[in-house]
């Protein structure tokens, strides 16, 4: 699939490329993004460029990763965003947000606009959201999306060579009042 731009009232979203990538290496500088994501850490160079040169691109082209940056109207990168496929119908989302911008829920925004893109244009029926125990953060913005909370699955996240336990929440069509591209039969 060729990458897309989605916008919301404040926000542009878009695929990330060699033109992003000293931003993109300057956010994933934070303590926080290296502790709670599973990027590498240290994050040099070589893996922003990897990111947006590589990754992003790739993910885009074979349909198994939508990665989109998080952009202010300025054009200042507020956070990342992506959809990794897992399955059939069934993808992952993660974001982080870069540090200067947290607390003016652009994240939050992010995730609800692209899950409903996913829902509608990507025909995906389950999105999932993981976070290791402990990144009350990130819950905060899956919940505040509309994700529901399911639990706590052990030693479900590899975060530099160490297992961890996560936690694992979930949102589907019907939660932001949309059509699900499969029937859905849940559980009396």
């Amino acid at each position: 699939m060729d990458p897309l731009t989605l916008t919301t009232d404040r926000l542009v979203l878009r695929t990330v490329g060699p033109r992003d990538t000293d931003s993109v290496y300057a956010a994933c500088q934070d303590p926080d993004i290296q502790r709670w994501t599973t990027i590498p850490s240290p994050y040099l160079p070589e893996h922003a460029r990897g990111f947006t040169e590589r990754m992003v691109p790739d993910g885009w082209a074979n349909d198994s990763m939508f990665t989109f940056g998080v952009f202010l109207p300025s054009r200042e990168l507020a956070g990342m965003l992506g959809v990794t496929m897992v399955s059939p119908g069934v993808g992952e989302i993660g974001f982080w947000g870069a540090k200067e911008h947290r607390g003016h829920g652009y994240v939050t925004e992010a995730a609800v606009a692209v899950s409903r893109w996913s829902f509608t244009d990507r025909a995906i029926d389950r999105l999932e959201w993981r976070a290791e125990v402990g990144n009350t953060a990130s819950r905060a913005v899956a919940r505040r999306a509309g994700f529901t909370m399911e639990g706590t699955l052990r030693s479900a996240i590899s975060n530099n060579g160490v297992r961890r336990d996560c936690w694992i929440g979930s949102l589907l069509p019907a939660d932001l009042f949309l059509p699900s591209a499969s029937p859905y039969l849940p559980a009396p």
